[in-house]
């Protein structure tokens, strides 16, 4: 099944799996398909990253964060990613993506993703930061406001070690991007 009709099932089963509260997670289960491999028999690194996206928009339409930003002209905005691979995952295995909102600091997102495998294992772990663009004010919108909007009053977490480390990461690679425009 091709990632169109991933999304499409995701999509039709989200209320099936509730609202998203902050501190839950999304549990989106997979097989490893023929069109999921690459030349080593194992999911690609690539599809890796396209069902961390289905995660992360199951979390953002149980949130409702998709129609409050389709009605507010906000865009949820990727900022980086960094992934670990520790155990493939072969053609026909069964996996979970399970996907959570770590945290928040001013206008960032720290979100995980977890390739668990069907005997507990995690495959592989990716964290995220995103952001929510707000298109007519040309802005990133401070989480705060956006989980206000979204009628929530949960307070973020101070960040981890680790999740400090992969904000700093990130901060400088962005920096190297953007000097060698």
């Amino acid at each position: 099944m091709y990632v169109w009709a991933r999304l499409a099932r995701m999509i039709a089963t989200a209320p099936r799996r509730g609202p998203y509260l902050m501190g839950g997670e999304s549990r989106l289960a997979f097989r490893c398909l023929p069109t999921d491999i690459d030349s080593n028999i194992h999911l690609n690194n690539a599809r890796y990253m396209m069902l961390a996206d289905l995660g992360r928009i199951d979390i953002f339409v149980r949130a409702g964060l998709v129609t409050l930003a389709r009605k507010n002209g906000w865009a949820p905005m990727m900022g980086g990613l960094q992934s670990v691979y520790v155990r493939e995952i072969r053609l026909w295995r069964r996996f979970e993506v399970v996907s959570s909102i770590e945290t928040w600091e001013g206008t960032a997102v720290v979100g995980k993703h977890r390739f668990v495998l069907d005997n507990g294992e995690t495959a592989a772990l990716i964290m995220t930061t995103a952001g929510i663009y707000d298109r007519a004010n040309r802005r990133f919108l401070d989480m705060g406001e956006v989980v206000a909007a979204l009628g929530r009053s949960v307070q973020p977490r101070p960040l981890t070690p680790a999740e400090e480390r992969f904000m700093a990461s990130h901060q400088g690679l962005r920096n190297l991007a953007k000097a060698g425009d």
